[in-house]
C-alpha cells in the first residue's frame, strides 16, 4: 500500500536530490537550539538527543577557530564533518550565518552532504522533467542556430514537433519578421558569449490574437568552456504588455489631448491618438449648440438633438465605416439611442448582438449594414461629459482587432473621454470669450475708412489665433481740414479684453487730438499724456484685477494733397513703407522716439514728398514677426510683395499678408495701404491779402469770380459772408501774411491764414454791441469750421458742403 496522497506514480522523496540537506541553529555560545528533520535524517541524531548540547560535540574533527566561526563574521563557509549517530562521519559544506533578532543574536546552520554527480538529461531524470514541463517555452540551438532540443511549449507555439523541427532554424520553422530579430540576437551572443534580452510582438500558431513575448538568450558552453549552442527562454508577458500600452497611451493623452483650443482640433486628436492603438475606428460628434462658444444645454433634453460629426479616424482607407463625413450634422430623435447614449453617465461595452446596438440598428440601417459588412465585433460608447452636462459622443469599433473589448479598455476610454471632454469645454469656453473680444474689439475699429479725396485706402486686421486672445492692434482713417487726411496706426501690449479696452480709449484719443488739429510729434506728445494718466489709474500690481502698467506704439501721418507732403511722427514703432509711381520701395527714415507711457522724452517728426500715385504702408509689428527670420530679413522680405503691381490696393494687402503670414497669426496684424493722389491746380485759388480793411471787398469779388469759374454761383452769398468775416479778423486780429485759399473738393472750403498765434472764439454779443457776431455767423452758415496751428500762425477755415459730389 502507498502513504497517504502518494500513488504508484508518484516519484521518490529524494527524487530532486534534496533530502541531505540539513538545518539546525545554535545560540551565540554554540548551543543547539534547533535541529530540522533533515539534520535528523542525514545525521541520525533525534532533536531530543543534541538541543542543549554544544554543536562542536557533534563534529567528528576539531571545530573551527573561534575568531573565524561563530564570533565576528556575519556568515562562514567550509568543509565540516560531523559524526552520524552510528558512529561514521559525514562530510559535507556548512554554511553558517549569524541572525540578529528582538532576543539577542543566533546561528542558523546549513549543512549540505557531499553527493553524486548530477544525473544528465539523457539518463530520463528529473532535470528531462524541468525541461519539457517548464512554465515558459524553452529552446537548444546548436552554434548554426539550427533546433537541437524543445520542450511542449516551444512545440506548441510553432505548431511543430521536436522530431520535425530538430535541425531547422528559427526563420524556417516559423518565418516571421520578429523571429528574424530573435536569430540576430542569436548570433550577437555566440559572438559576443553574452545574454540577450529583447521584447518581440506575434502572433502564435493556432490563436487569434498576437502576444506580447519577453526573450531571454544565454550562451550554453560544456565542462571545458567551449561554446556548444545558444539556450532560448521566452514567457508570456501579454498582460504586462498591454497594460504598460494602456499607460503609455495614458501618458500620450495628456501630452496632445488639449494642445490647442479648438473643438475640432481636440476631438480629431482623440481619434488619432486612439487609431490603430486602442480601436479600428474612433467618430466624435458634438452638440451643434456648442459650435461658436455656445452655452451648455441645460436639463434634461426634451426635443431632437443636433450632432455634427467634429472627428473620425480609421485604418481603413476612407473611413468606410461611416457614411458620414467631418463637418456633417445629424438630427436624432429624443428617444433614439444616440440620443440616449449621451445623457448616458458612463461608457458601455457592446456586441454587435446586444439589444442596445439592435435598437441603434433600426434607427441608422444602412451604417449598422457598412459595420456588419466590415466584421465589426466589439464597440464602446462613451459620452463625453463635464460638469455633469453631455458635450457629445465618441465610438470605439474594433473589427479588424480579433480580441474583443475588455473591462481595461473600457477603463482606459473612460479616462480618455473624461480628459477630452474637459479639454473641449475649455475650448468652447475658450471660444465664446476670444468671439466676445474679437466682437469687441472690431467694434472698436473703423467700420468702414472715412470718405475724402485725398487717398485711396485699404486695410486688413486679423486677430491673433493664440490662446492669449485678441491684441490691441489698431488703425484709422481720419478727415482734416483743407482736404488733408490723418493716418494711424498703433499697437497696445498685451492680449486680451484689457488691451482691447486700452486700445479703444488710445483710438479715442487719437481723434479727439486730430480734430485740434495737431501736428504729428505734438499729437504724440498729448498721447502720451494719456497712456500715463491711464497707468497712474490702472490698478496696482496687489490689486485684485492688476494688469500692469500700459504699454504702446504709434505712428501718426497727414497727407496734404495740395501740397503732396506728408509729415510723419511715430513713438517706436515699426517704419512705414512707400511704394513710388517708378515701383521702388523704400522704407521711410524716421526718427524711432520711445515708446508710448514714458514721458519727458520729446517726438520729432519728418516731412517728405510723395508724388501722386505713392502707395504708403503702414502696419503693425505682428506683420513682420509673423515670418520666420531675423527682423532685418523680414523688413527686407516687405519689400517684394508691395513692389509687385496690383489692379487695387484691396489686392495689395492680399499679395502682402499672403506673403508675410503664409500660416497661423501669433500676433495681431493692422495693415492700412494708402495711394496719394493730388488736388488739380484749377481746384485751389490763393490770394495775398494786405494788411488793410478796405482789402476785404477785393476779397470778396475774387472769392465770387472764382465760384463763377467753377459753376458754384449759388453758394457766393454765403462764401462771401464767410470770406468777409474771416479776412476782417485777420486784418484785425492777425499779423501778416494773410492769405485766402478757396479749395473746390468734396465740400467747400474757405481758409484764411495769419501769423497770429490768437485763437478766434465765438461770444455772445450783446444787443447794442458793434462787432462779435462774425464767427457765430460763420458757425451758422456752413457745415464745419475750426481753426488749426502752424510751426507759425494759425489758418482759420470753414466748409459748406457740396450735394452731389461724390
Amino acid at each position: 500500500m502507498t502513504g497517504h496522497g502518494a500513488t504508484s506514480k508518484d516519484p521518490p522523496a529524494d527524487a530532486f536530490g534534496t533530502a541531505d540537506v540539513a538545518t539546525a541553529t545554535t545560540d551565540k555560545q554554540g548551543i543547539v537550539t534547533g535541529w530540522s528533520e533533515g539534520a535528523r535524517r542525514l545525521f541520525g541524531h533525534r532533536p531530543e538527543d543534541v538541543v542543549g548540547r554544544p554543536a562542536a560535540e557533534l563534529l567528528a574533527e576539531d571545530a573551527p577557530a573561534d575568531e573565524a566561526f561563530l564570533a565576528g563574521q556575519p556568515s562562514w563557509t567550509g568543509h565540516v564533518a560531523v559524526r552520524h549517530r552510528d558512529g561514521h562521519p559525514v562530510s559535507g559544506e556548512l554554511l553558517a550565518h549569524r541572525r540578529v533578532g528582538r532576543n539577542g543574536s543566533d546561528w542558523l546552520l546549513v549543512w549540505d552532504a557531499a553527493r553524486g554527480p548530477a544525473q544528465r538529461a539523457e539518463d530520463g531524470v528529473p532535470i528531462e522533467w524541468c525541461f519539457s514541463q517548464s512554465p515558459c517555452i524553452l529552446a537548444i540551438f546548436d552554434t548554426d542556430l539550427r533546433y537541437v532540443h524543445t520542450n511542449a511549449d516551444e512545440e506548441h507555439a510553432i505548431a511543430l514537433t521536436g522530431d520535425q523541427v530538430r535541425g531547422m532554424r528559427m526563420t524556417e520553422a516559423a518565418p516571421h519578421p520578429a523571429c528574424e530579430r530573435i536569430e540576430q540576437a542569436m548570433r550577437r551572443v555566440l559572438e559576443t558569449r553574452e545574454r540577450q534580452y529583447l521584447e518581440v510582438y506575434l502572433r502564435v500558431a493556432g490563436e487569434r490574437r498576437q502576444h506580447a513575448w519577453a526573450i531571454h538568450l544565454a550562451p550554453l558552453n560544456d565542462p571545458a568552456g567551449r561554446l556548444c549552442g545558444v539556450c532560448f527562454a521566452a514567457q508570456d508577458t501579454t498582460e504586462q504588455y498591454e497594460a504598460r500600452q494602456r499607460l503609455l497611451l495614458l501618458n500620450d493623452a495628456g501630452k496632445h489631448i488639449g494642445t490647442s483650443l479648438d473643438m475640432t482640433v481636440t476631438s480629431q486628436q482623440l481619434a488619432d491618438l486612439a487609431v490603430p492603438r486602442l480601436a479600428d475606428f474612433v467618430a466624435v460628434d458634438l452638440l451643434t449648440g456648442l459650435d461658436g462658444g455656445g452655452e451648455l444645454p441645460s436639463g434634461p433634453m426634451t426635443g431632437p438633438v443636433t450632432m455634427r460629426r467634429t472627428a473620425q479616424r480609421s485604418i481603413l482607407p476612407g473611413a468606410p465605416e461611416s457614411s458620414v463625413g467631418v463637418g456633417e450634422t445629424a438630427t436624432l430623435a429624443v428617444s433614439s439611442p444616440a440620443a440616449e447614449w449621451l445623457g448616458a453617465v458612463a461608457p458601455a461595452i457592446y456586441q454587435m448582438t446586444d439589444p442596445a446596438l439592435a435598437r441603434w440598428a433600426d434607427h441608422e440601417p444602412a451604417e449598422a449594414a457598412r459595420l456588419r459588412d466590415l466584421g465589426t465585433h466589439s464597440v464602446i460608447v462613451a459620452p463625453l461629459r463635464t460638469r455633469g452636462v453631455g458635450l457629445g459622443v465618441a465610438f470605439f469599433i474594433r473589427h479588424r482587432r480579433p480580441e474583443p473589448f475588455q473591462r481595461d479598455d473600457l477603463l482606459l476610454v473612460e479616462e480618455l473621454a473624461a480628459r477630452t471632454a474637459v479639454c473641449i469645454d475649455n475650448a468652447r469656453r475658450y471660444t465664446r470669450e476670444r468671439t466676445t473680444a474679437v466682437t469687441f474689439q472690431r467694434s472698436l475699429l473703423p467700420w468702414r475708412l472715412a470718405e475724402q479725396t485725398a487717398l485711396e485706402v485699404a486695410s486688413r486686421y486679423l486677430p491673433a489665433r493664440t490662446e492669449e486672445g485678441v491684441g490691441g492692434d489698431w488703425f484709422d482713417v481720419i478727415p482734416l481740414s483743407g482736404a488733408r487726411v490723418a493716418l494711424v496706426v498703433g499697437s497696445v501690449v498685451g492680449h486680451g479684453i484689457q488691451a482691447s479696452a486700452t486700445m479703444g480709449r488710445l483710438r479715442t484719443a487719437v481723434r479727439t487730438l486730430a480734430e485740434l488739429d495737431f501736428l504729428p510729434d505734438e499729437l504724440l506728445t498729448h498721447l502720451d499724456d494719456v497712456v500715463i494718466r491711464l497707468n497712474a489709474e490702472a490698478p496696482t500690481a496687489s490689486g485684485p484685477h492688476s494688469t500692469g502698467d500700459v504699454g504702446a506704439t504709434c505712428l501718426y501721418a497727414i497727407y496734404d494733397p495740395v501740397s503732396r507732403r506728408c509729415s510723419l511722427a511715430r513713438a517706436g514703432h515699426s517704419l512705414p513703407v512707400v511704394r513710388r509711381p517708378d515701383g521702388t520701395v523704400d522704407f521711410l527714415d524716421l526718427p524711432g522716439g520711445p515708446p508710448l507711457g514714458l514721458g519727458n522724452l520729446p517726438f520729432e517728426a519728418v516731412e517728405v514728398e510723395l508724388p501722386e500715385g505713392s502707395i504708403l504702408a503702414l502696419y503693425t509689428d505682428g506683420l513682420i514677426e509673423g515670418h520666420a527670420g531675423d527682423t532685418e530679413e523680414k523688413v527686407d522680405l516687405l519689400r517684394q510683395p508691395l513692389a509687385q503691381p496690383a489692379e487695387s490696393l484691396e489686392a495689395v494687402c492680399d499679395t502682402v499678408l499672403d506673403a508675410m503670414v503664409p500660416g497661423r497669426s501669433e500676433k495681431d496684424i493692422a495693415l492700412l495701404l494708402a495711394r496719394t493722389r493730388v488736388l488739380p491746380a484749377d481746384r485751389v485759388a490763393t490770394w495775398n491779402i494786405p494788411l488793410d480793411p478796405i482789402a476785404v471787398a477785393g476779397a470778396r469779388k475774387n472769392a465770387f469770380d472764382q465760384l463763377a469759374a467753377w459753376g458754384l454761383e449759388e453758394f457766393a452769398v454765403i462764401t462771401e459772408l464767410v470770406v468777409s468775416e474771416l479776412v476782417t479778423n485777420a486784418i484785425r486780429y492777425g499779423a501778416p501774411p494773410i492769405r485766402l485759399r478757396l479749395i473746390n473738393d468734396r465740400s467747400l472750403i474757405c481758409e484764411v491764414r495769419d501769423n497770429s498765434s490768437t485763437a478766434p472764439h465765438l461770444k455772445r454779443a450783446r444787443v447794442f454791441d458793434e462787432g462779435g457776431r462774425g464767427l457765430l455767423l460763420v458757425a451758422q452758415l456752413t457745415q464745419r469750421w475750426g481753426t488749426r496751428h502752424a510751426r507759425l500762425g494759425k489758418t482759420i477755415w470753414a466748409e459748406q458742403d457740396l450735394p452731389g459730389r461724390p
